[in-house]
């Protein structure tokens, strides 16, 4: 079964309102077995807009990727993402 990823690109409009994001998800993340590949860092554009943010988490399943996304905690901590950036965010399966 291959693996699945979050793939988020924001620009955040309030740098201490995305840190209670980060805290009120984290019990999702842990609960699916979220690992976190890339979180913010260096970038170097090579074609197209770019975001101050990247974020890349892998899944074990699309199951696991969609219960995280959906679950009570990441429901709230996801209102306040909307709510303080602009960006876009896919969940994309990986190959084997």
């Amino acid at each position: 079964m291959p693996k699945v990823y979050w793939i988020g690109r924001v620009d955040v409009r309030d740098a201490e309102a995305y840190k209670e994001y980060v805290a009120i998800g984290r019990p999702a993340y842990e609960r699916n077995g979220a690992k976190f590949l890339a979180r913010g860092g260096k970038i170097e554009v090579l074609e197209g807009q770019a975001r101050a943010r990247n974020v890349v988490v892998e899944f074990p399943s699309m199951e696991a990727a969609l219960a995280c996304y959906n679950s009570p905690e990441y429901t709230e901590a996801r209102k306040i993402r909307q709510s303080i950036s602009d960006g876009e965010f896919i969940v994309v399966e990986g190959i084997e």
